[in-house]
Parts: structure tokens; C-alpha cells; sequence
């Protein structure tokens, strides 16, 4: 560096010109705390992580569709989600900010058995994945915000525990994920030891709602009254 002449020492000139952002007097300019970029998670994920949702040409690792492309009005869903049954799933709903506006630029997560059960350790020939990834914001900030899963309903994973879908939810603003669960409508939630650890006030939020056959819609709100259970993990 040392052999170039008049590094670091550019002008304004040097960056363009002025700028709209750069104030004409930055010297009176007083500082202000705040959040930096490098302190703060921003929508940055759409590209690497969920190109297809967002129209971007690149090939995804992982998609909504957990067992093998399912529809959701697949004829064989048999009318409606059955516990045990292994029946073909549709999983929609959105993601709200504590002004109870949808966020259209969310990351969200699902981990879940299969419908045995059991957590996919490893490949499978059946076309059952396990984990599903969805961007909330297909089409901008006035478009839909929806996310949607194709999945089967997940059996129960051990004695007593009610069948569940895991949430991982990731969006600009914060330093850490949030992790959630969605439990289903109609099933027995009494011994579940996660379920009952959550004050009975607050476990409705933790339930979807059935509507249609073979769907179900699980709405996630970060902050506000109708704030959503998050778990510490």
C-alpha cells in the first residue's frame, strides 16, 4: 500500500460527487446511537436462501414441499387431516409485526416428523424431507405475504406428546431466530409437557385453525397483544 501514491487520501470528488445522503456541513452533524448493519439482520437472505420465491434463477437446497410435492387438494387426503393417517397437508398463514401488518420479507422455517412419528435423519427414497423454507415476500411489500408448506401431518413423537410442526422464524430487526411450535387443531393436548408448560391464556396461540380439507393456517405475530409464544432455546 505504501507504493501508492495519495492512498487514503480521496476527496469527495473522488466518491462521485455529492451525494443526496451526504449532509452539507457534516462537522455539525452530533452522533446518534443506533443499530449498525453489521449489528442487525436485514432482508438479506432472499437471494441465497430463497430464490424461487422471490423470482431469482438460482437452483434452491431446500423448498416448501416436504414429502415429495403434495397437493393440497390431493385426492387422497380423505377430506381433512386425520391424526395418524399420514394425510396430505397444506400449511399456510402470515407473518405480523406488533402493528398487526403482515412483514413481507420474513424467513420462515418448518421442522417436523413424519407421519410415523420420526424425524428424517438422513435421505429418504419416499420423498419426505422433514424441514420446508419460505420467504414471505413473493411479490413486494403490497403483495402476498402469505407462506405455504405442502406436508403430511406429523404423528406424535413419544408418549404423551401431541403431534406438532416446529417454526423457525428469521427477519430483519433481529439479532436471533425465533422458534415457535404450531399444534393441530382437534387433537388431545392435555399431556403434552411443552404444551403445558405454556399459560393456558396464551396456548391458543400456539394452535391452527382448520380451513379447508387437508388445510390448516397458523398466523405467527411477533409483538402486540396477539404476540405469539416463542421458546427459549
Amino acid at each position: 500500500m505504501a507504493d501508492l501514491p495519495g492512498f487514503g487520501s480521496m476527496d469527495l470528488d473522488d466518491r462521485g460527487g455529492p451525494h443526496v445522503f451526504v449532509y452539507e456541513d457534516r462537522r455539525s452533524v452530533p452522533a446518534t446511537a443506533g443499530l449498525t448493519p453489521s449489528q442487525t439482520v436485514g432482508p438479506f437472505f432472499a437471494y441465497g436462501l430463497t430464490p424461487g420465491t422471490y423470482g431469482y434463477p438460482h437452483a434452491e437446497i431446500h423448498r416448501s414441499e416436504l414429502a415429495g410435492g403434495v397437493q393440497p387438494d390431493d385426492p387422497h387426503a380423505g377430506g381433512g387431516y386425520v391424526p395418524g393417517a399420514g394425510t396430505h397437508l397444506a400449511v399456510e398463514g402470515q407473518v405480523f409485526d406488533g402493528a398487526d401488518v403482515p412483514i413481507h420479507d420474513a424467513l420462515v422455517e418448518i421442522i417436523q416428523a413424519d407421519a410415523d412419528g420420526h424425524h428424517a435423519r438422513a435421505r429418504r427414497n419416499d420423498g419426505f424431507t422433514g424441514y420446508g423454507r419460505y420467504g414471505t415476500g413473493s411479490e413486494g411489500p403490497n403483495g402476498d405475504t402469505r407462506f405455504r408448506f405442502r406436508t403430511v401431518k406429523p404423528g406424535a413423537t413419544g408418549p404423551g406428546r401431541a403431534p406438532s410442526i416446529t417454526f423457525i422464524i428469521t427477519m430483519r430487526g433481529l439479532l436471533n431466530h425465533c422458534i415457535t411450535r404450531m399444534y393441530f387443531p382437534g387433537d388431545d393436548h392435555t399431556a403434552d409437557p411443552v404444551f403445558n408448560q405454556v399459560p393456558p391464556e396464551r396456548r391458543s396461540t400456539l394452535v391452527a385453525t382448520e380451513i379447508g380439507p387437508g388445510r390448516v393456517r397458523f398466523d405467527i405475530h411477533m409483538q402486540g397483544e396477539k404476540e405469539t409464544v416463542f421458546f427459549d432455546l
